[in-house]
């Protein structure tokens, strides 16, 4: 499916070497991922090309190391990516349950059951299409909504006059995902472009190029407490206009808005905000401890 030459000429650029994974396997990454975004329909062998040359081949090398056993692997992500998953969790809730699942999310992650001999890794589920950081964030998010709905399964029905959208388990395959992934791409991306200059470069310089918060106050002398206030302020006004775009200017309901929201924690390869933002560097070291 994919050129040998090329199998190898981003072998070489994910320095998948350094975990000790093997060629074939790397292959196996690169076909799944393929596979994947090229699911019922044809593909050239170029439009191929342009596809895995684009992936995030790095992390893609790491996740499939931790999948195939490499305990450098492992131990590179419980390094670095566990701050990530609890930032995370502590974002999704403020009483500690989430961090509860960030740390049962290692068990699937690692791989404790195994199927024809090989360890049934959750790794194996990450394409490349986003950052692991991204990806990871993601899963836990799912994890933390399918929680949620356990709960209020338990809960008694809301009067029919509640307001409240109620979340239900989106169909097995839905059709109008790509819909809604196009709609909060687009809609993300102008609440972003409408942001004050300041309140842009501070958002881009914190997710885009990771910078820590003391980094970011460095940058724009402000104190560490002031960027993270500022921050959590201009993501609501995000998600806000985000809301707002979606309900007037695409005509969608409100249990539409919230399948929109579920869509993007699902699958958040397309919402990739790094395109979005201008901030200045080129600094970007995914997992590394930013709360600091």
């Amino acid at each position: 499916m994919i050129d040998d030459n090329l199998v190898h000429r981003l072998y070489a650029t994910a320095k998948a070497d350094r975990w000790s994974l093997a060629v074939p396997e790397f292959r196996g990454a690169l076909e799944a991922s393929v596979a994947r975004s090229f699911a019922g329909r044809t593909s050239t062998p170029a439009e191929i090309a342009r596809y895995v040359t684009a992936l995030h081949l790095e992390d893609l090398a790491l996740a499939w190391a931790c999948a195939a056993g490499s305990d450098a692997a492992w131990d590179h992500v419980v390094r670095e990516y566990r701050q990530v998953l609890y930032r995370s969790a502590d974002a999704l809730d403020a009483t500690g349950a989430a961090r509860e699942l960030a740390d049962s999310l290692y068990a699937d992650l690692f791989g404790l059951q195994e199927k024809d001999g090989r360890r049934r890794s959750l790794f194996r589920y990450f394409h490349g299409r986003s950052s692991l950081a991204t990806w990871l964030r993601s899963v836990l998010a799912q994890r933390y909504i399918d929680w949620v709905r356990s709960r209020k399964r338990l809960d008694p029905l809301p009067d029919e006059e509640s307001a409240s959208p109620q979340l239900s388990a989106p169909p097995p395959s839905d059709p109008d995902a790509p819909r809604y992934q196009a709609l909060m791409q687009q809609a993300v991306g102008d609440a972003v472009a409408r942001l004050a200059p300041r309140d842009r470069l501070r958002l881009g310089c914190y997710y885009a190029q990771q910078l820590t918060l003391a980094e970011v106050g460095r940058l724009l002398r402000e104190h560490e407490a002031t960027v993270s206030r500022q921050l959590a302020k201009t993501r609501r006004a995000v998600r806000e206009e985000v809301e707002r775009a979606l309900r007037t200017g695409a005509g969608l309901t409100g249990g539409e808005i919230a399948r929109c929201f579920e869509v993007a924690l699902e699958d958040a390869g397309p919402l990739d905000l790094s395109p979005m933002f201008s901030a200045p560097g080129d600094r970007k070291e995914s997992g590394r401890d930013r709360s600091e």
